[in-house]
Parts: structure tokens; sequence; C-alpha cells
């Protein structure tokens, strides 16, 4: 009998860019997540938000700092995101 192979294929992980709105844990931002989305009923454009949960292994993101997040495996009840970039920095 031969030997199968079996190729496994990954997925590609999720990345989302949101701003930074909290920073007081260690090693823990909070990153705030704007969408727009088109009402079904009135054809506007309402903004949804969302809060993740990201690991910042430095502490290097602050309140206000534009930052790009990637899904990672669960790091805490929480956290299953992590810091990819720094986009832009708060004024």
């Amino acid at each position: 009998m031969e030997k199968e192979t079996v190729q496994t294929v990954k997925a590609a992980k999720r990345s989302f860019v949101g701003t930074v709105t909290s920073e007081a844990m260690d090693k823990t931002i909070v990153v705030t997540i704007e969408t727009k989305k088109r009402d079904r009923l009135y054809k506007k454009y309402v903004t949804r938000s969302k809060k993740y949960m990201a690991h910042d292994e430095m502490n290097d993101a602050h309140v206000g700092d534009t930052v790009r997040i990637v899904e990672c495996r669960p790091l805490s009840k929480n956290k299953c995101w992590r810091l990819a970039e720094v986009v832009e920095r708060a004024k």
C-alpha cells in the first residue's frame, strides 16, 4: 500500500484597520473598527462600530493611533487578535 499525501490549506487570516480606544491594560489594546452599512429600508448609510481586544507585545500603540490587527490563535478569553503594525500615529 502506498502512503497518501494529505495537503492542508490554511485559511487566510483576517485583518482590520481601526483606531485604538484604550491602552489601560498591559500588552493589550482595544481597537474600534467602524464600517458603513446601507440601511435596507431608508437607503441611508449608517456607521456601525465594533470593539476588538488585541495583543500588543511591546506596548507600542497609544490611544488615537490607527493600527492594523490580524487574527491569531486565542490568547485569552476575549483576545484572539494581535497588533500587526501602527499605520498612523495620533497627533
